[in-house]
C-alpha cells in the first residue's frame, strides 16, 4: 500500500516539475513549484524524516516571498 502513496505523490512532484519547466512567467512558475512541493514534503514524512520535512515546510513559503518581491512588476508609474 505504501508503493501506491509513493507513486501518486511522485507523480504530482513531477508534474509540478514539467509545470514549471514549460512556464515563462516566474509567477506561473511558483504555482508549479508549489504543486511539486505538495508531492516531496508527503514522500518526505513517509520516509520518517519528520525534521527535514518541517524544515522544508517553513522554508518554501520564505522563499516563495523573496521571489515574489524579486521579480515583482514595478507599480511606481512616474
Amino acid at each position: 500500500m505504501n508503493e501506491f502513496y509513493i507513486a501518486i505523490l511522485s507523480l504530482i512532484a513531477l508534474l509540478g516539475v514539467i509545470s514549471v519547466y514549460f512556464k515563462k512567467s516566474p509567477f506561473d512558475k511558483l504555482i508549479g513549484l508549489a504543486i511539486m512541493m505538495g508531492g516531496v514534503i508527503p514522500l518526505i514524512v513517509i520516509k520518517g524524516y519528520l525534521d527535514v520535512a518541517i524544515l522544508v515546510a517553513i522554508i518554501m513559503p520564505l522563499t516563495t516571498i523573496f521571489i515574489l518581491q524579486a521579480t515583482g512588476r514595478n507599480t511606481d508609474e512616474s
